[in-house]
């Protein structure tokens, strides 16, 4: 190869390399929030400024990868935990895909039984990876960077081994915390676990950020519980067209009734939030 052919193709790939750099430092400023378009179910994805992740539930299908592929550079092939809510299909099934191919460090999750085969491949996945897992119980915190905490709000008890009548009562509520400003990740609560949240833990659950609960189910978002939570921002994960007819008239009646703000992915995509210490956070 004549030499400068090679100078040449040494510059390029010099170009391509800081290219790189420069986009993932870019989205390394400020700790990001994604609410993945997924359909009707949840997936939230977390990146602090270190590098560290959470991926909180998956969605109903494998949407999640490409959504995973558009935040992350393609030699990121780790995530250091997931987060399953409850193991219903549309919280499940894309995890069981993530699971896959993003090799987790820690899977947190409340361990009740559940049996569909989505579940018991996941199970087994886990447990033939030597993937560890951790039950939720309400008072855990865990270090996600430095400045970054995750905490569960909910359930009260350790429910491993547990076969509910309503698994959506079980969910795994999580608050974030990051410098000044505060999310409440709620899965598909409904108005029980809700109202005993706004009484036993209404401090904790007054934050900046609020995932309503159960994609904007009127069997979720009851009055004393949005008002607990006094949200500045409230995001709905939901499907286009969905045949629940979420997010439910009463529910967007009572955000609005509130005078909070609401971000849905049925109607813009993904919903990406930028926070910064200070307690300012930009919606992009």
């Amino acid at each position: 190869m004549p030499r400068w052919k090679k100078y040449t193709l040494i510059c390029l790939v010099i170009a391509a390399s800081c290219a790189w750099y420069a986009v993932f430092a870019e989205s390394r400023s400020g700790l990001m929030v994604y609410f993945f378009d997924v359909g009707q179910g949840d997936s939230i994805f977390i990146q602090a400024e270190n590098g560290n992740q959470i991926l909180i539930d998956g969605g109903p299908g494998d949407a999640v990868l490409a959504e995973l592929g558009n935040v992350l550079p393609f030699y990121d092939r780790t995530i250091d935990m997931l987060v399953l809510t409850h193991p219903d299909a549309d919280h499940l099934n894309g995890l069981v895909e993530a699971v896959k191919r993003y090799k987790p460090k820690a899977v947190l999750e409340t361990g009740v039984l559940h049996d569909t085969a989505q579940y018991e491949e996941w199970r087994t996945f886990l447990a033939k990876n030597k993937i560890p897992i951790a039950h939720a119980k309400a008072g855990e915190k865990f270090l996600v960077a430095d400045g970054v905490t995750a905490s569960v709000l909910f359930p009260f008890h350790d429910q491993e081994g547990e076969k509910p009548k309503a698994v959506n009562d079980t969910c795994i509520v999580l608050r974030m915390d990051y410098g000044e400003t505060s999310f409440l990740f709620t899965g598909d609560i409904e108005s029980k676990a809700e109202r005993m949240l706004a009484i036993l833990r209404h401090d904790a659950v007054d934050v900046d950020v609020l995932k309503v609960a159960h994609h904007g189910s009127k069997t979720s978002s009851v009055a004393e519980f949005l008002e607990a939570v006094s949200p500045e921002t409230a995001v709905i994960s939901v499907g286009r067209n969905n045949r629940y007819g979420h997010p439910h008239p009463e529910v967007i009646d009572r955000l609005s009734g509130l005078e909070i703000p609401v971000y849905r992915t049925d109607l813009r995509g993904t919903v990406v939030m930028r926070v910064f210490p200070d307690g300012t956070y930009v919606v992009e």
